[in-house]
């Protein structure tokens, strides 16, 4: 079963034009049985991807009222091929369009966003910075070149957030085994290629934020 590819994911959208630009404006096409079929086939035809990723979206307002971490979690929509991607994507508030205390998260089917879910456990975030309303087009990037299976180390990508707080916006992206520094870097050195992001970026195992919180270091910069 054929995989769909970053570029490829991008070029999707386009495919439904392509066929009318050969129609000359005013230019009366004949419907034959073999349109039909041809067009009903391509219609029922989607672009599957390498796995089924999850959005969640975790309210703020519902946040400041529970007392666990995580209870306020929502399973948002599933999607396993491009076009239900794109059908989620244009739906879903885009990051400067979400409140301030907002997290969106995208992860691979099955796994849940928290430091608790035994595929995350032993792992880790990078993490990128923006200004407000300024990382739409890399949160994008971000899902793209997730989805679209671009990573050399892809089985250890687990998934992606995009926080929205008051002085801008971060977008972390969750790895499997923090400990696994050739992949690890690997990993964050694509990221920034992929984002054309200048800044460094630094890498936190998830059992020294848990510990010391906002006092964790980096364990890995690129």
């Amino acid at each position: 079963e054929k995989t769909t590819t970053f570029d490829e994911a991008e070029k999707v959208k386009l495919n439904a034009n392509e066929a009318d630009d050969e129609v000359e404006e005013g230019e009366i096409v004949e419907e034959t049985d073999d349109t039909t079929s041809y067009l009903s086939k391509e219609i029922a035809t989607k672009h599957p991807l390498e796995h089924s990723w999850t959005f969640w979206f975790d309210d703020p307002v519902a946040k400041s009222r529970q007392a666990d971490w995580g209870s306020s979690l929502r399973n948002v929509y599933t999607f396993s091929t491009v076009e239900d991607f794109w059908g989620a994507y244009n739906n879903i508030h885009h990051p400067s369009k979400l409140v301030v205390g907002a997290d969106l998260h995208c992860f691979k089917h099955k796994i849940e966003p928290k430091w608790e879910d035994p595929v995350c456990a032993n792992g880790g975030t990078w993490k990128m910075s923006f200004s407000k309303g300024k990382s739409d087009t890399s949160w994008l990037y971000t899902l793209l070149a997730m989805i679209g299976h671009q990573f050399d180390h892809e089985d250890e990508i687990c998934g992606a957030v995009v926080s929205v707080r008051g002085k801008g916006e971060k977008i972390s992206l969750w790895t499997k085994n923090a400990a696994n520094e050739t992949a690890q870097v690997s990993i964050g050195k694509q990221w920034k290629q992929f984002l054309d992001y200048s800044d460094s970026v630094g890498f936190i195992f998830h059992d020294d934020a848990k510990r010391l919180d906002r006092n964790a270091k980096n364990r890995y910069t690129v």
